[in-house]
């Protein structure tokens, strides 16, 4: 008897653990960028976020933007850690006014966990998130009505 679990134990410790990404057919590497771009268009999908990034990365991406032919960098103010089964992620972000930051950072953790996931094969392991600034529709609208119109004639 002792035999048999000698074979059974030797069996599954020289046998390579298979996981989504890793089999006996190959292994899978998913970039960095990959990740960072899934869960930066995951975040942009949930309501109350207003941008992505802090102030640097947000004034760069907006001059980007203007740049005829460009594309929003979906991956801004989105850093990453990929390991072989494991991800780590974190977000930069502006909230919309009003919205509860707590309840946020709640929809969006769900919300980049779930794509992340199923779209890679990754665990996600922690999703940390840091509110930059709170965005007041006021300042858009006060900004475009002193551009388009001098203060003095």
């Amino acid at each position: 008897m002792a035999d048999s679990q000698t074979t059974q134990t030797s069996s599954a410790v020289s046998k390579p653990a298979e996981s989504a990404l890793t089999t006996s057919q190959g292994k899978t590497v998913i970039a960095d960028v990959v990740v960072s771009k899934i869960a930066g268009i995951a975040t942009r999908e949930v309501a109350g976020v207003h941008d992505l990034g802090g102030g640097t990365a947000r004034a760069v991406g907006a001059l980007r933007e203007r740049i005829p032919g460009s594309r929003t960098n979906q991956s801004q103010g989105v850093g990453v850690e990929v390991g072989e089964k494991q991800a780590a992620i974190d977000i930069d972000l502006v909230a919309q006014y009003g919205v509860g930051i707590a309840d946020l950072a709640g929809a969006i953790r769900r919300n980049v966990i779930a794509a992340v996931e199923r779209m890679t094969g990754l665990e996600v392991t922690e999703v940390n998130i840091t509110v930059h600034d709170v965005h007041l529709e006021d300042d858009e609208t006060s900004a475009d009505e002193t551009d388009s119109s001098p203060r003095v004639q």
